[in-house]
């Protein structure tokens, strides 16, 4: 188990380093360079820049030296924590993502917290109750939830909200509260505007797993050990929830691996179309403009966060699936 665990890790460092290099090198590959961007920005407020005036710039902002060496100095302030310093906001990344990196976290772990609520207990009662009105209905939520795009659902529920019910749409604040400090007004306000992003983000994950949770506990129904344990008397509930219900859990341990990174990016449509100022709409900006500090920074987050995800949902998958326990060892 230990080996196992060291392997992983090891593993998952240098798969790390590796999406780091591939992040960094992604982001320059477009032609051109941040003052590119830059300066066609300025072009297009009428703003003539000199060629002299972008070669200081393209020095100043490092972008002239060749990959490998913004590389190395970029990773190298990121051991030590620094992860540079945004080349748009002319600020540390560190407070470009700021309250945007929490508040995204709130918003994901309510989706998370809402799929996973919603789609165990739905699944397991459509399995069980295969072919029944209450089966036939939940199917039928699910495949309108797989069906209808996330920013679509996001547009109708936003139209609705506004015309019959007089709900504040779009954003998590109201406008008097966004540029205010902390207070409890505050967070009353978030939680307020918290349930519809939390529902829109959550509903095609929901319909997901709910046909997964179905179709792998049907599977599990029918084993031999199941018809064992009602032929030995057990109640129905103990023979449905002691093993099949455990085993078809895989797939909600193995979705861990992407569920992590969702936490700190989101939906990045779905947060453009409701103005969210979460971390996804920032990093849209930056792979625009090219900011290669900010972007590689989210972009590396991310990676990170599948890799920790990927050793979880293996340790967890372990722990749930005797089955994968005796193949390890």
């Amino acid at each position: 188990m230990l080996s196992f665990i060291a392997r992983r890790i090891m593993l998952g460092a240098l798969t790390t380093w590796v999406i780091s290099i591939i992040a960094f090198l992604v982001i320059l590959l477009p032609p051109g360079d941040f003052v590119d961007a830059y300066i066609a920005q300025l072009s297009g407020l009428g703003q003539y820049v000199s060629l002299e005036t972008a070669a200081n710039l393209r020095e100043q902002y490092g972008t002239d030296q060749p990959f490998h060496v913004q590389y190395i100095k970029w990773i190298r302030r990121v051991a030590h924590g620094d992860f540079g310093q945004s080349l748009e906001f002319g600020v540390p990344v560190a407070d470009v993502i700021g309250d945007r990196l929490w508040l995204t976290m709130v918003v994901s772990l309510g989706a998370i917290a809402l799929t996973w609520g919603l789609a165990l207990p739905i699944g397991i009662y459509s399995a069980v109750h295969q072919y029944s009105f209450g089966d036939y209905f939940f199917t039928f939520i699910g495949f309108i939830g797989l069906a209808i795009p996330n920013f679509l659902l996001a547009l109708i529920l936003m139209y609705i909200g506004f015309k019959y019910f007089d709900a504040s749409i779009g954003g998590l604040f109201s406008p008097e509260y966004q540029l205010e400090p902390w207070t409890w007004e505050k967070i009353w306000d978030l939680i307020k505007h918290l349930p519809m992003p939390v529902i829109i983000l959550g509903m095609a994950g929901t319909a997901q797993l709910i046909r997964i949770m179905r179709a792998n506990l049907l599977d599990e129904l029918r084993k031999p050990y199941v018809v064992t344990a009602r032929a030995k008397g057990l109640t129905e509930t103990r023979v449905i929830l002691k093993y099949p219900v455990r085993a078809a859990l895989n797939p909600f341990a193995s979705t861990i691996g992407y569920l992590l990174p969702f936490v700190v990016s989101g939906s990045i449509i779905i947060s453009v179309v409701m103005s969210l100022p979460t971390v996804g709409p920032i990093l849209l900006r930056a792979l625009v403009a090219q900011d290669v500090y900010l972007a590689g920074t989210i972009i590396l987050m991310l990676g990170t966060l599948t890799v920790i995800g990927t050793i979880i949902s293996d340790l967890l998958l372990m722990w749930i699936d005797p089955r994968i326990r005796l193949e390890q060892r």
